[in-house]
């Protein structure tokens, strides 16, 4: 066909185009992803969950872990006794209290809701804010809070458990090369090495690893319309989330759709940045249909709202019942089982 000739039928094919109405193309159907298209658009933003969390800076071995469990059980690690890590972070419901905030010594509550413990130790940072950069770090911090823990002092904790029978032999045996076993920074690092045990494998890291059966259509139709509305940009990698902070609310006030009673401006009280005004960390989503109530300041009682929240203050749109329930029933099959040796009962 001549040159000229090719090139008229380009040009009429841009002209029938561009006459087509705009809803008639905008009605065309597109088509489904097939279940290895899908699962491949899953494994490019997800990755399934590692069977360790260890770091070179904190090995693990079996007396520093066992260590850590006692303390994380520990009311002495509060001043008057009456809290432990277990009573903001319950592990027997998922690593949290289900609180909008916890309680700390003396009845008073704290400003944030609790996150839980599960699988925080692949978090790039702790806390809502960031604060914290590993498990480790944010272990200590609660320990001397005044609201939440309230011991005085590093050194105030260090005397009253070396004056115990049982941690200076279990200190030692943590830490069979320090000169002195217990520090309060060897505190951290038992509680650390315990938590970097609390990994949550799910349904959805075997169907990420090949199984395509794993997942019920349902969760399967949630899955695809959570990578269609492009959460996965902020809510990705091993932990479904938790590598990068956002604002909440960049479409409108999360306080307006939330009903908060507070307005928290985020990770600006860390850094005094007027970016950083109402900036949060990105929540992980494993285990989310377990953690309620949701947000930062447990403001929202529902997982089906706290989806609805989300798409309102962050995308700017509406979901119909059924996409909402798609995408429940997703979230849901990101909800593991916590180690049962981790648990206050177990040996």
């Amino acid at each position: 066909m001549p040159v000229r000739y090719s090139i008229l039928l380009v040009v009429i094919a841009m002209v029938v185009i561009a006459c087509s109405p705009a809803d008639e193309l905008a009605e065309t159907p597109q088509a489904a992803p097939s279940i290895n298209d899908l699962w491949e658009q899953a494994n490019l933003r997800f990755k399934p969950i590692p069977t360790t969390a260890e770091t070179l800076d904190n090995p693990l071995t079996e007396p520093k872990i066992a260590l850590g469990k006692a303390l994380y059980y520990d009311t002495r690690l509060s001043k008057d006794g009456t809290i432990s890590c277990n009573s903001c972070h319950d592990l027997a419901t998922f690593g949290v209290d289900n609180d909008p905030t916890s309680d700390g010594v003396d009845g008073q509550l704290g400003d944030r809701n609790s996150p839980t413990v599960l699988n925080a130790a692949f978090h790039q940072s702790q806390f809502w804010d960031g604060r914290a950069k590993d498990v480790e770090e944010q272990a200590g911090m609660p320990i001397l809070n005044p609201v939440e823990m309230a011991i005085p002092s590093k050194e105030f904790l260090v005397d009253r458990l070396s004056a115990t029978e049982d941690y200076p032999p279990m200190f030692a045996a943590a830490f069979p090369d320090a000169a002195e076993p217990l520090t309060y920074r060897n505190i951290e690092k038992a509680l650390g090495a315990f938590e970097r045990t609390l990994i949550t494998p799910s349904r959805f890291d075997a169907y990420l690893e090949g199984d395509h059966e794993a997942l019920t259509p349902q969760e399967l139709a949630g899955l695809e319309k959570f990578i269609q509305l492009n959460c996965s940009s902020c809510h990705n990698g091993v932990n479904v989330g938790a590598y990068s902070f956002q604002k909440f609310g960049l479409t409108g006030n999360y306080w307006e759709h939330t009903g908060s009673e507070t307005i928290d401006e985020g990770r600006f009280a860390v850094t005094e940045d007027e970016m950083d005004k109402f900036v949060f960390r990105v929540a992980s989503l494993r285990n989310v249909a377990e953690t309620a109530p949701y947000f930062h300041d447990g403001s929202v009682e529902s997982l089906d709202e706290a989806i609805r929240v989300m798409v309102a203050v962050q995308l700017g749109i509406d979901l119909t019942d059924e996409e909402v329930e798609n995408l429940a029933a997703f979230l849901e099959s990101l909800s593991g089982e916590v180690p049962p040796e981790a648990l206050q009962d177990a040996g």
